[in-house]
């Protein structure tokens, strides 16, 4: 009689007993809009049809100074694919001529100048080199860019708000100014570098003779706060009519601060090289305390879900979307039943296609 009261009791309690496994995912939800922007689909899209025109004009294939997009499949990919080569100085060309012609390649004298924007000392080396340019700046970078000439001309001095005086779109709107630059810390920023200018103490000139630009990936409320104790430190300070910050980083952390409290972990598909896509790291992470970066699916590590029920899943603006898909396959395969949802609305904007310019006649090689 006594062990039969036992098994009852383990019968009536069996159900409450159900252990989760880590990776047992139940939903999955997909940020809309993630993955490439319009910039980034403008500026591959040039190095796709910039390469295959070349071919097809015996002109040999293209060379593209610095990476097209920050993500190491994108450039990749290109490589693989549409034979381009990479540079992060236009002087290393002539080597690089000489390497893909002991690979049976010829690498001609085309050259695209990535999405994030160059400098003048970087157009003009290109000019004095015969290089035929072909410009897939972002139009958003390019609008800062502009505001730099701009308001340097009219005697100002520039504060650029960025988080790293190495990132190439720092570097080249700083280049269209550098005597009036000066590239101050965003408020939170989380890289240590010790060239950038505190905003607590940053000096200029005439504090009343001084605008504010931002680099165009960083994050919006670190941003706003900023802009906002640099205008107390200098009661006159100038901003643009519009701010700097480009739609896709602001809609792409608006959809994980949708997402975060629908979730118990985010995965982040993006290169460590990606600016946007990093903050959107450091947001989510913020917002549910598990979040993390991964490049693609073989980077997941289960560990992460241990009694996780659901997660969220959101890429950067240069992050393709198959890899975002590599990572539903997986957590399908380990739950057929999962249930994915995707909230929120993608974006319709697309940007022209940049010229072809070919080189000034005059300029002479220095």
């Amino acid at each position: 009689m006594y062990h039969g009261a036992v098994e009852r009791v383990k019968q009536r309690e069996a159900p409450r007993l159900t252990v989760r496994m880590p990776g047992m995912i139940e939903k999955l939800y997909l940020a809309k809009p993630r993955g490439f922007c319009a910039g980034v689909v403008m500026a591959i899209d040039a190095v796709k049809e910039a390469a295959e025109e070349a071919k097809q004009a015996g002109e040999g294939d293209i060379a593209v100074y610095h990476d097209i997009v920050h993500n190491r499949t994108v450039v990749d990919r290109l490589e693989d694919e549409h034979s381009v080569t990479f540079v992060e100085r236009l002087d290393d060309l002539e080597q690089a001529r000489r390497t893909a012609a002991r690979q049976g390649r010829n690498l001609g004298s085309t050259v695209v100048f990535s999405a994030h924007g160059v400098s003048p000392v970087v157009r003009q080396r290109a000019a004095e080199l015969g290089l035929t340019t072909i410009d897939a700046t972002c139009p958003l970078v390019t609008k800062v860019h502009n505001e730099a000439k701009r308001y340097a001309q009219q005697g100002y001095h520039i504060l650029l708000v960025g988080d790293s005086t190495q990132h190439q779109e720092v570097i080249g709107t700083r280049g269209e100014a550098p005597e009036q630059t000066t590239v101050v810390s965003v408020v939170g920023n989380r890289k240590h570098d010790p060239e950038l200018a505190d905003p607590l103490t940053v000096e200029v000139p005439d504090p009343d003779k001084v605008v504010v630009l931002t680099q165009t990936t960083l994050s919006v409320d670190d941003t706003m706060k900023t802009v906002e104790l640099l205008r107390q430190r200098f009661p006159n300070l100038v901003t643009p009519p519009s701010d700097d910050l480009c739609f896709a980083t602001k809609n792409r952390q608006d959809a994980v601060r949708q997402m975060a409290p629908n979730v118990d972990a985010f995965l982040v598909v993006t290169s460590t090289a990606s600016s946007n896509g990093m903050r959107l790291l450091e947001l989510a992470q913020d917002l549910t305390g598990n979040a993390h970066r991964i490049e693609c699916a073989d980077d997941i590590d289960l560990d992460w879900f241990a009694g996780a029920t659901s997660v969220g899943v959101t890429s950067a603006a240069s992050t393709p979307d198959d890899l975002v898909q590599q990572v539903v396959a997986y957590f399908q395969q380990l739950n057929p039943a999962l249930q994915v949802v995707e909230e929120g609305e993608w974006e319709n904007i697309v940007f022209r296609k940049p010229k072809k310019v070919p080189p000034p006649e005059a300029l002479p090689v220095t």
